[in-house]
């Protein structure tokens, strides 16, 4: 994470992104370099208007939760579902359907 913030400070500080300059900021921030991940971020990141992107990202939205009915509201009824009983030999039935 701290490559990503790092090209952040880099965008807007007006500097190229590159291994190098990601390597020297991690190191400021008292970090030990992974050279491999600043290759990696610099190499995914060539190429790339941050700003823009950053600009036409969408916000999350967050969803609100449903509003409690009120106490005396009435409550809609739940339908039972009822359930058939099927009798063994119309089970037998429908199973040697399938054997033909």
């Amino acid at each position: 994470m701290e490559y990503i913030y790092a090209a952040l400070l880099l965008d807007a500080a007006g500097k190229e992104v590159d291994e190098k300059n990601l390597v020297n900021v991690v190191k400021a921030a008292g970090v030990t370099p992974d050279e491999a991940m600043a290759k990696s971020v610099a190499s995914s990141l060539k190429g790339v208007n941050i700003k823009d992107v950053i600009k036409n990202a969408q916000a999350v939205q967050v969803a609100q939760p449903a509003a409690a009915p009120a106490a005396g509201a009435a409550q809609p009824k739940k339908e039972e579902k009822e359930e058939k009983a099927v009798s063994e030999e119309e089970a037998a039935g429908g199973l040697a359907s399938l054997f033909g």
